[in-house]
């Protein structure tokens, strides 16, 4: 019994080390820990500026675009998906679109009608049969198919970090958000987006955990 207790006492505090290893692992994995973050001038990449102003308001879309979705998440929407008849939720929820929608909204791009006509002219590229102009601009299939005939696309890869600027739109299997200015250690940048009710933080060093189908500029 006293060899017993002798080794129970050499090896519990190797259990609670290794257990603060494990649960720091875990919570620095799901961002409950921030990651370290650098800007593009640590890496020597040159920021992206759009030569277009689209809402007159002196600042260049790509900068807006960025700026506006960091406000948007700023006020930290709850996540519920729901149906709008004015489109855009006016309420404290949202969803991962609404993002995207907002962000391009408040740089003079009204996504909604946009969209809208874009499927009215296509409709086959879209594969809609029932139109609703209140709901189709807040699905992310369907942003896939606007983004990919009004954007410029970009490599969904990043063996070119220049290439990934923030304000860029980058669309997921089943999700959607935007690219960040801030990067992580290996220069891959982190991820600004609206994912699920339990999101501790919007502005996340997520990027590689998900299958990007598209990469997107606006122009």
């Amino acid at each position: 019994m006293k060899n017993f207790r002798k080794n129970l006492k050499i090896k519990l505090p190797v259990y609670i080390i290794l257990g603060i290893i494990v649960l720091s692992f875990f919570l620095y994995e799901f961002e409950v820990i921030p990651h370290p973050s650098f800007d593009n001038a640590y890496f020597h990449i040159t920021t992206y500026q759009s030569q277009v102003d689209q809402d007159n308001d002196d600042v260049d879309d790509q900068t807006d675009i960025l700026q506006n979705t960091k406000a948007y998440l700023s006020t930290k929407p709850k996540y519920k998906s729901k149906y709008y008849s004015t489109g855009y939720p006016d309420d404290e929820y949202g969803v991962c679109t609404d993002v995207v929608a907002f962000a391009l909204l408040n740089a003079g791009y009204d996504i909604k009608n946009l969209l809208y006509e874009d499927v009215l002219a296509n409709q086959e590229a879209y594969n809609i049969t029932n139109i609703d102009k209140n709901i189709d601009f807040r699905r992310v299939k369907n942003l896939q198919v606007y983004l990919a005939r009004n954007a410029i696309s970009l490599p969904t890869d990043f063996s070119d970090l220049s290439a990934w600027q923030g304000g860029d739109i980058v669309v997921f299997e089943r999700h959607i958000g935007i690219v960040s200015d801030k990067r992580n250690y290996k220069g891959i940048p982190f991820l600004l987006h609206h994912a699920n009710p339990y999101q501790i933080r919007y502005e996340e060093d997520v990027l590689k955990r998900y299958t990007i189908v598209g990469h997107y500029r606006i122009s």
